[in-house]
């Protein structure tokens, strides 16, 4: 495994753990994600100042591409965040999950716009990772209401996100990368959070642990290792990667919350993993590798 695959799985990782968390809060949609991107914001501030000061570390090679990426990036978090816990207050849980992991989709049909076409082995991954998270997140009508669509909108957007770090990022500080797009999407969050959620002191107490885990861990951290795995990851196979946070939750869920998997979400879990492993191997290497047969004494005399 390639080290960008290996960082988007850890990624992934966290990010599934952060379902467990956010399912704890006790404060409002935009309130959740400014905090969030002010802890993530505020923890890559600290690690680059002491980096840049103890260890050198470079400022980039490319600021233009920093910035433009970066707010560009945290723009499409920002809102793709909003529609998303706004629509899981109108839907279910599981559709909510299986939505929006169809990012794995819109990622490869945004690139033909940007004349990067997948193969045919990486199309049949999708596919099967989409039935997995089928499986494993639907459990109910696929009827589209109106909480659905929004999230819809934000598994469009989360693939806009991820291509956006996937065409500036290359040349790029992936700390100061991570940072701009988190204090951009602070910005974004904090009209929102004062007109609609309300700042209660209270309720962000109560809510304390899950939403350190949520802003300094699946943020900070996993924000950070998604941007410098993305760097030599093809972005249809990094969204394959990342679908697996779907499973992560779901394993979560069991390990921590005490809830039991059943078959239907067991097959799920297999579908989603066996297409992310098989597009991490090499098949047309293997097959450009491979010696040529011998030919037996009949073919040779003839």
């Amino acid at each position: 495994m390639k080290k960008g695959s290996f960082f988007l799985l850890l990624t992934s990782l966290i990010w599934g753990m952060a379902f467990v968390a956010q399912s704890s809060v006790s404060v409002g949609p935009w309130v959740l994600n400014l905090i969030r991107a002010i802890l993530a914001a505020a923890l890559l501030s600290i690690l680059i100042s002491v980096l840049r000061r103890f260890a050198g570390l470079s400022r980039g090679i490319n600021r233009r591409n920093t910035r433009i990426g970066a707010i560009s990036s945290g723009v499409f978090l920002a809102c793709a965040s909003m529609l998303q816990q706004s629509g899981i207050m109108r839907t279910t849980v599981g559709k909510a999950s299986f939505i929006t992991t169809l990012y794995v989709i819109f990622v490869p049909l945004i690139g033909l716009f940007f004349h990067r076409r997948a193969s045919a082995k990486i199309w049949f991954c999708v596919a099967l990772a989409a039935a997995g998270l089928y499986f494993l997140c639907m459990k109910g009508s696929l009827a589209i209401g109106p909480g659905d669509f929004m999230v819809l909108i934000s598994a469009i957007l989360y693939a806009g996100q991820m291509f956006c770090i996937s065409l500036f990022s290359e040349g790029t500080e992936s700390l100061e990368f991570s940072r701009i797009q988190f204090l951009t999407m602070a910005v974004c969050c904090l009209p929102g959070a004062l007109i609609f959620d309300g700042i209660s002191l209270p309720d962000i107490q109560k809510s304390a642990i899950p939403l350190l885990y949520v802003g300094i861990m699946s943020s900070g951290i996993g924000g950070t290792l998604q941007v410098i795995g993305q760097r030599d990851t093809d972005p249809t196979v990094a969204s394959l990667l990342l679908s697996l946070e779907s499973v992560f939750a779901a394993v979560g869920g069991f390990v921590i919350l005490g809830q039991v998997l059943t078959p239907r979400e067991i097959f799920g879990c297999a579908l989603t993993f066996s297409a992310v492993v098989i597009a991490q191997v090499p098949i047309e290497k293997l097959i450009k590798r491979r010696p040529p047969q011998r030919q037996t004494e009949g073919q040779r005399e003839s």
